[in-house]
């Protein structure tokens, strides 16, 4: 009856209107020493914020302005270490190269240009053309932009090197572009081979094109914290925007100014060049790349066998070798990788190599002068890092005996099996990419 009861109580009048549910915002405030902020989540789900009273000086406010416009969303807590010292000598590289830029089309437009019409037009003639003088000036443009084309689809065939060093080759990129530029700096002063100058130096323009693009994911990768690759690389574009159009008034007042005449240019272009290429030489130093590649797999093993501690890639950053990173570290075993199957093991060496281990992916042949390291095809940074430490360990064993013997391949092997799974989750730990084994275009084997 009770039930009844409430139930007759909680009935809807046929009538009566029920009174629309009102939503209430849920906002709230955050004030510091000079600046308030109202927080308030919107109907979709995302949450606002809106500036109440700033009472910063004008400076500041420019600061955070451009900050939010130029930096990834929560700079700095959302990238890894070095990303303002990378974007601080990113955007004086960009400067530097958009002036260089200016003072080599000023020269391409120029009249020296012409001076090289009267052989093309014999050229075309004697190919049973009769072309106008503005025919061979759009003929000999198409024959000196197509050097460019060229030297594009060579670099492209260099992409698998280009993941392995991608520090390496930025540098190289930029030397190749300063190289270019000077070429078509200097190419008016021999106006009789106008076409092979210019046409060389956008040949070197254009290889400089395809490295520089190509090497720019693997960097900006470096300094991704949280998921926000898309957020650093639209950030770094608009830096590079930036200065780009900075540059470019830095080149016309120069080509103005000091560099109206070729003196001018030829004291200025070097300039500009070494600042060029020490601001690439510098940002590429700051980048923390965190891939496996020979060189850092071999610095990593040595600093794990001299202080038992996984440098993680900004303790490497500043030590990498990026004019010889094929160079052999002595305390890593000196590790060779990539030589073919045939050059390094006899058949009968390794099917006893595969008798010993079979679940390994790597051979080991130890020389006189260093060990090469042999990868299946489907071996990861794991198999890499296993067969690196196993080198490291016989050659640490063999100082000490002085002489190899028979057991001390297999000692090295149990050493590194009883410390490979910590030290692995450390590597992991520190930010290392352990997936894949970065070795360029080194040989690789498979039965």
């Amino acid at each position: 009856m009770k039930q009844d009861k409430l139930k007759r109580q909680t009935k809807k009048e046929p009538g009566e209107v029920k009174a629309p549910q009102v939503q209430v915002p849920v906002y709230w405030l955050e004030t510091s020493d000079t600046v308030s902020r109202r927080y308030e989540f919107e109907p979709d789900g995302y949450l606002s914020v809106k500036v109440v009273n700033d009472s910063r000086p004008v400076y500041h406010r420019v600061v955070e302005s451009f900050l939010n416009k130029f930096f990834p969303s929560g700079y700095p807590y959302s990238v890894n270490e070095g990303y303002l010292r990378y974007t601080q000598f990113r955007a004086l590289q960009h400067m530097t190269s958009a002036a260089l830029s200016v003072l080599s089309t000023q020269l391409n437009i120029s009249g020296h240009f012409l001076t090289f019409l009267t052989p093309l037009q014999s050229l075309l003639f004697a190919a049973g053309l009769r072309p106008t003088p503005a025919q061979a000036t759009a003929v000999s443009w198409i024959l000196k932009d197509g050097m460019q084309h060229m030297g594009k689809l060579i670099c492209s065939n260099l992409g698998a090197r280009m993941d392995s060093e991608p520090k390496r080759w930025r540098i190289l990129a930029d030397v190749l572009y300063d190289l270019g530029t000077g070429l078509e700096v200097l190419s008016p002063l021999c106006p009789h081979l106008f076409l092979e100058v210019a046409g060389l130096g956008n040949f070197a323009k254009g290889m400089a094109v395809v490295a520089a693009r190509a090497t720019r994911l693997p960097i900006y990768s470096s300094f991704a914290k949280e998921g926000n690759l898309s957020d650093l690389f639209a950030k770094g574009e608009a830096i590079s925007t930036l200065f780009n159009v900075v540059g470019l008034g830095v080149g016309i007042q120069l080509a103005s100014t000091v560099c109206s005449s070729m003196q001018g240019k030829l004291i200025a272009g070097p300039l500009l060049s070494i600042i060029h290429v020490f601001s690439v030489v510098e940002e590429m130093r700051a980048a923390p790349i965190n891939t496996l590649n020979p060189q850092r797999t071999a610095m990593i093993v040595a600093d794990f066998l001299k202080t038992g501690k996984v440098s993680s890639p900004a303790d490497l950053r500043y030590r990498e070798d990026l004019l010889f990173p094929g160079r052999l570290i002595e305390d890593a075993g000196n590790v060779k990788v990539g030589r073919a199957l045939h050059k390094v093991v006899k058949p009968s060496k390794l099917q006893e190599w595969k008798e010993i281990f079979p679940e390994e992916k790597f051979v080991l042949s130890h020389g006189n002068k260093w060990t090469d390291m042999l990868l299946e095809h489907n071996a990861t940074a794991e198999d890499a890092l296993r067969g690196w430490l196993v080198a490291a360990y016989a050659t640490s064993m063999e100082k000490s005996f002085h002489e190899p013997s028979a057991s001390m391949l297999q000692d090295a092997y149990n050493k590194m099996n009883s410390i490979f799974t910590p030290f692995l989750c450390e590597l992991q730990a520190k930010g290392w990419h352990t997936d894949r084994f970065l070795d360029g275009t080194g040989s690789r084997f498979a039965f």
